[in-house]
């Protein structure tokens, strides 16, 4: 089990960054409410990790601290709910906003989250509300997205069309339909957002 790697970020293409540890890269997915507080390219970074044995795949999560991988891994116990709609439910909402949804029981919020309708909605909730009952998360932001507004002066900006591209390219990944993603992108996309801020406004007009 790898449980957190500490190396230099090569490479940023959301929801996934390379992450060089003595020599050694690592592919890494990343929520994008964590992927928004990582910093610049050549920067070193922690990351609280999860790895994941498939028959086809092996894959490794990473988060900014361990209350947030301590939420994915509960996630990924609820029936249905497997690494990828983990990984969506995260990245459309802090996990503050997601364990108030819980205790709140709002159906309607997380039906909005790619692959996740009403039922599994529902399920989500009876499930998550009794393993959530004593759950802190005391490194959670308790509001919002975490660090938006201090990663905001520090993003490296791209030409409009590969911003465009690369915001496309994550939100599918995250499980959006095409048709759905290029219409919220073309709505919120400016010349001057980068492929972060494309993602994060589109995550949050979906929301």
């Amino acid at each position: 089990m790898i449980g957190r790697l500490h190396g230099t970020i090569v490479a940023k293409h959301a929801p996934e960054l390379l992450l060089d540890v003595n020599g050694v890269g690592y592919e890494v997915h990343l929520p994008m409410t964590c992927f928004y507080d990582l910093p610049s390219i050549g920067a070193p970074v922690t990351l609280w990790t999860h790895f994941v044995v498939r028959e086809d795949a092996q894959l490794l999560f990473g988060f900014n601290n361990a209350d947030e991988r301590a939420l994915f891994r509960l996630l990924i116990k609820a029936q249905g709910v497997g690494p990828k709609m983990a990984l969506g439910i995260m990245s459309s909402m802090s996990a503050h906003q997601f364990i108030q949804s819980v205790r709140q029981g709002d159906v309607t919020t997380l039906v909005k989250i790619p692959g996740v309708g009403k039922k599994t909605a529902e399920r989500l909730l009876v499930e998550m509300k009794d393993r959530l009952k004593d759950f802190t998360g005391a490194d959670f932001d308790t509001g919002g997205l975490p660090g938006a507004a201090a990663y905001a002066a520090d993003i490296e900006r791209t030409p409009a069309e590969s911003a465009r591209e690369e915001a496309m390219s994550a939100l599918l990944a995250l499980g959006y339909k095409e048709s759905h993603a290029a219409k919220v992108v073309k709505q919120v996309a400016t010349d001057t957002m980068s492929a972060e801020d494309m993602i994060r406004a589109a995550l949050k007009a979906m929301m």
